[in-house]
């Protein structure tokens, strides 16, 4: 007959309190980068719909511009006066966005050097008739949008 084999006295089987303590600081260590991970994707998805959001604003409203005349245009731009100072198609008070933001879009309209004539290639001098940039921007931010027309 065969003898069975008896465990030392002593010798338990199962997991003692340092294997524990230690399997749940592995645990913390690596939790803790992927939840730090999961929140950066949560903001950049936050972002993503502000930037989303404010682009349909200026697209609504460059295309709210490009409507008008051309004559009243060419006059907004005549009397802003510069390439750099807003023209009377901005918002005269803050747009609220779908999702609530109050902003404020200001237009841009000023003659084009399409041709380079003058040779200085700055688009804004020397400027051919019958061609007008337009551009709406949020102001405070780098958020704009920009096109050519032309009667």
């Amino acid at each position: 007959m065969r003898a069975r084999h008896r465990p030392a006295v002593g010798s338990e089987h199962g997991i003692s309190y340092v294997e524990v303590l230690v399997a749940m600081v592995l645990i913390g260590v690596c939790l803790a980068p992927g939840i730090e991970a999961l929140h950066n994707a949560f903001l950049g998805v936050q972002v993503g719909q502000e930037a989303e959001v404010d682009l349909l604003a200026v697209q609504a409203k460059l295309e709210e511009v490009l409507v008008q005349p051309f004559a009243d245009l060419d006059a907004a731009a005549v009397a802003a006066g510069s390439a750099t100072t807003p023209t009377s198609y901005s918002d005269a008070t803050p747009y609220t966005t779908t999702d609530g933001r109050p902003i404020v879009r200001q237009v841009y309209i000023w003659p084009y050097d399409g041709d380079n004539a003058d040779g200085d290639s700055d688009p804004f001098t020397g400027t051919d008739a019958g061609i007008l940039w337009v551009k709406v921007a949020i102001d405070g931010t780098a958020d704009s949008l920009q096109t050519l027309t032309t009667w």
